[in-house]
């Protein structure tokens, strides 16, 4: 998905019309801060959701 200029002005105008200009650099902090996060949880969350699927797995087979 591909955005244009036009389209990201449109998004832009939308945001200061809900908002306002003074909340505005806060939600872009807020949101900004989210994604990050998020993508940390994504990373570091791979390795542990793997060794505990492989620790029940061998409780499993050795019923």
């Amino acid at each position: 998905m591909n955005l244009g200029f036009g389209e990201i002005l449109l998004l832009l105008a939308l945001a200061l019309v809900l908002f306002g200009a003074r909340r505005l650099p806060e939600v872009g902090r807020a949101v900004g801060s989210a994604v990050r996060e998020f993508r940390r949880g994504l990373e570091s969350g791979d390795a542990p959701e793997k060794k505990e699927r492989e620790d029940d797995g061998e409780e499993g087979s050795g019923k």
